[in-house]
């Protein structure tokens, strides 16, 4: 594994509100890189389909904790993980399927599609009854070289 540069951890109530200070927060991270806009909206994507899927999923009609953490290495890559200790899922292969969802017929069910779509690398850990992790990697192409 690279050097770790830098290293912020986020912990917020499981409010859909949170959302958007999630995505915020690890845009402004991620900027210390100097990424394109491009790359940034594709991290805000990322981290508001993770967060969405822990407070929406992950702790239903709760209001539980969600923690994200945010890393840069060396060679520009961003790690961000998002976890929660909500009710886990049972079958994460089922989960990624596109259009499967446990949320109602409100949601899409492409949360995990969306998320590997638009970063390089994607992980979910879960277990029923204590929550899910989900890890997410992006190599970005910094402008500061150029």
């Amino acid at each position: 594994m690279r050097n770790e540069l830098n290293r912020v951890v986020m912990r917020f109530p499981s409010k859909s509100i949170n959302e958007g200070l999630a995505r915020s927060g690890a845009a402004a991270f991620a900027s210390q890189l100097d990424p394109t806009l491009d790359e940034l909206g594709d991290i805000r994507t990322a981290v508001s389909e993770a967060v969405t899927n822990a407070i929406v999923h992950g702790y239903k009609d709760e209001i539980g904790e969600v923690i994200m953490t945010m890393k840069l290495f060396e060679g520009d890559e961003i790690e961000i993980v998002i976890s929660d200790k909500g009710c886990g899922i049972p079958d994460i292969d089922q989960a990624r399927q596109p259009l499967y969802t446990t949320g109602g017929a409100e949601r899409s069910g492409m949360g995990f599609t969306i998320m590997e779509s638009f970063m390089d690398s994607l992980k979910i850990k879960s277990a029923e009854g204590k929550g899910t992790t989900v890890t997410m990697r992006k190599r970005l192409n910094t402008r500061r070289y150029r």
